[in-house]
C-alpha cells in the first residue's frame, strides 16, 4: 500500500491523540520515617519529572510533612502552592483520610487531586504505606492498576531498612502491592548501597514473594542546582508507564511555557529538611 493511501488513516490516528482525554499519572512514592533525606530525594524526583517537561505536583502526606492550610478542608485547590510554571506542592499530612469511605478507601483523595490541579501531569504523592494502601488497595484488588509500582525511599543505615522493608509488609497484606522500586540516598561509591538493595530484595522475595524491579542511588551531597543523573531521570519516566493512571477532563497548557532544564524551586517544608540533612552528609571518601 502506498503512503498516501495510508495517509487519511495516519492523520485520523494523529488527530485521536491530539484530541484525546489527557491522563494524569500519580506514582506513589513510601514516606520512611527514619530517613533524613525524604525531602532531598523528592526534590531530585521533581528535578528529573521537569527533565521530562512534566508538569508535576508534590504532594506530601508524610508523617514529617507540616500541617495543611485550613482552607485545604474546604478548597484543596486553594492550598496548593505553585513554586514555578510546572512545579507546584501540597502540605497534605492528614489530608488523605478526609476522604475515607465505608469500606476504608481513601481514593476519593486521587479524584480530589485531579479536579485540585488539572494541569498536572505528574503527582509525586508521597504518604505513609498504611495510607498508600488505602489510597490504592482498591484499584489494584479491581485490576485497575495492574502494573503499579510504589517507589521506597532508603539510606544505607539499617534504620532505614527496617522501616523499609516493614512498608513493604504493609502494602503486600493490605494492598496486594507486591511490586517496588527502590531509590537510595548514599555517597557516590557507596559499598553499602548495593547491599542494602539485595538486603531489601531478598527479604521482599522470601517472606512476601515480592519483587524489587530496580534500585538506584543519589548522592546526598549533590548540590541541589546540579542537574539530576541521566539515570534517575530514565528510571522515573519508566516508572511514568507503572504509575497510576487517572484521565482527567481538562488539557495542559501548551509545552512552549515550560523551562524543563530550569533550576527548581526549593519544595516548602522540606527545603530546611534538605539542608540541613546535606550539610551532615559524609563525603563519599568515608564510604
Amino acid at each position: 500500500m502506498s503512503a498516501s493511501a495510508r495517509l487519511p488513516e495516519d492523520q485520523a490516528a494523529g488527530l485521536r491523540r491530539r484530541f484525546a482525554t489527557p491522563t494524569l499519572r500519580i506514582l506513589p512514592v513510601i514516606a520512611n520515617p527514619a530517613l533524613a533525606w525524604g525531602g532531598l530525594l523528592l526534590e531530585r524526583l521533581a528535578s528529573a519529572a521537569a527533565r521530562l517537561d512534566r508538569r508535576t505536583l508534590v504532594v506530601d502526606a508524610g508523617l514529617h510533612a507540616r500541617e495543611p492550610d485550613a482552607l485545604a478542608r474546604f478548597d484543596l485547590a486553594a492550598a496548593i502552592e505553585p513554586l514555578d510554571s510546572h512545579l507546584a506542592y501540597l502540605a497534605a499530612r492528614g489530608l488523605p483520610q478526609q476522604h475515607v469511605d465505608a469500606g476504608g478507601s481513601t481514593e476519593a483523595f486521587l479524584d480530589a487531586l485531579a479536579e485540585a490541579a488539572p494541569e498536572a501531569e505528574l503527582i509525586l504523592l508521597h504518604a505513609p504505606a498504611a495510607d498508600l494502601a488505602r489510597l490504592f488497595g482498591r484499584a489494584v484488588r479491581d485490576g485497575r492498576a495492574p502494573q503499579l509500582r510504589p517507589l521506597v525511599l532508603c539510606d544505607d543505615s539499617s534504620a532505614t531498612l527496617t522501616e523499609a522493608y516493614a512498608a513493604l509488609k504493609l502494602l503486600a497484606l493490605r494492598a496486594g502491592l507486591r511490586t517496588h522500586e527502590l531509590l537510595l540516598a548514599a555517597p557516590a561509591g557507596s559499598r553499602l548501597a548495593p547491599r542494602i538493595a539485595a538486603s531489601l530484595a531478598r527479604c521482599a522475595d522470601g517472606f512476601l514473594g515480592g519483587v524489587q524491579q530496580h534500585w538506584l542511588s543519589v548522592d546526598p551531597a549533590e548540590p541541589p542546582e546540579q542537574p539530576p543523573a541521566a539515570a534517575l531521570v530514565q528510571r522515573l519516566d519508566a516508572l511514568l508507564a507503572c504509575a497510576y493512571a487517572q484521565p482527567v477532563g481538562e488539557a495542559p497548557r501548551p509545552r512552549a511555557d515550560r523551562p524543563g532544564h530550569a533550576a527548581l524551586a526549593p519544595l516548602p517544608a522540606l527545603a530546611r529538611e534538605a539542608g540541613r540533612a546535606r550539610a551532615a552528609a559524609p563525603s563519599s571518601a568515608m564510604r
